[in-house]
């Protein structure tokens, strides 16, 4: 069987570590979401490939669930020197994005990388094989694309990295939308669509993880079209986001923070939504929206529960 997921980043890295503990590497592929991608310091840094790429080499920061662990910040440490010199409007000396000293060796590669001409896709595949792992990574695009996320208050448009790290999530948005020159799914991420038995969206944000995949051209026709192949898992949990601000963007945008919320965001690309427990009760009310519920535990607090999800999602279709 032939699995494909749609990724964000921490949520998605632990279903994967379940998934990848049930069926062959070899199997599966994660289509990643490149949204979230920033460039500071000159370097080209990817958020949420990175953090899969790291859980899934059991490198992860296990307290932070990003970041390697055993992480030294000396190069941040040193930047700070540099704070109160630093000319009005530039980002020559900014820390608030922190980034480790071990990690940084990942973001030079990248970068140079990069620079040489090579695809996102390609430094992806060389940098999972440096990690030793044996299944498909892809980012989204090989093409420029941002996330934006409009703050209510100013009405200012900022990246996802600034509203999420700098402003720590913590300021109400009016709006959340994508720039991008034309830009397409890889080649290898339509064929990992086109070709997988399961597609699972994984318990990411719908708003900020899953919802730029979705935003590529024709990817939404791909999924409509393989809806009944089609298993997406929520992350909302009893009203709430395990982790990140999901459930608050969902209000601030005027949408349901809750199962029945996320279901209508999935029903038109997804025959099934999976549901803990908590939520049982409003199965009725996930189905009226035209999707079919899965009662399943999904908080992933340990490597049997995840691979026990990754299962009932397999069985699901």
């Amino acid at each position: 069987m032939k699995i494909t997921v749609l990724s964000g980043g921490v949520g998605a890295a632990r279903f994967l570590r379940g998934l990848l503990a049930a069926v062959p590497a070899s199997s599966v592929t994660a289509i990643v979401n490149t949204g979230d991608d920033t460039e500071l310091h000159g370097l080209s840094i990817s958020p949420d490939l990175d953090t899969i790429t790291y859980t899934l080499a059991d490198a992860i920061d296990p307290e932070r669930g990003w970041g390697l662990a055993g992480e030294t910040w000396h190069a941040m440490e040193a930047l700070q020197r540099y704070v109160e010199v630093t000319p009005s409007g530039s980002s020559a000396a900014a820390t608030w994005f922190g980034l480790g000293d071990r990690d940084l060796a990942t973001h030079f590669y990248r970068t140079a990388r990069l620079a040489e001409g090579a695809t996102l896709t390609q430094v992806t595949l060389e940098i999972t094989q440096a990690w030793g792992l044996g299944f498909g990574l892809l980012p989204m695009t090989d093409d420029r694309f941002r996330t934006v996320v409009t703050l209510a208050e100013s009405g200012e448009q900022v990246s996802f990295q600034d509203y999420f790290v700098r402003l720590r999530h913590g300021v109400a948005i009016s709006g959340v939308s994508f720039e991008h020159a034309p830009a397409e799914l890889t080649k290898s991420a339509r064929a990992a669509l086109t070709d997988a038995d399961l597609i699972v969206v994984a318990p990411s944000n719908p708003l900020v993880s899953i919802a730029p995949i979705r935003a590529l051209p024709e990817v939404d026709q791909l999924l409509a079209d393989r809806r009944r192949r089609v298993v997406a898992i929520s992350p909302i949990v009893g009203g709430a986001a395990l982790k990140g601000p999901a459930d608050r963007m969902m209000i601030e945008l005027g949408l349901e923070p809750s199962v029945v919320g996320v279901a209508r965001l999935y029903a038109p690309i997804a025959d099934v939504l999976v549901v803990d427990p908590v939520d049982a009760h409003l199965a009725g009310a996930v189905e009226s929206v035209g999707i079919r519920c899965v009662v399943e535990p999904s908080i992933m607090s340990d490597i049997d529960r995840a691979r026990a999800l990754a299962l009932a999602c397999i069985a699901a279709v």
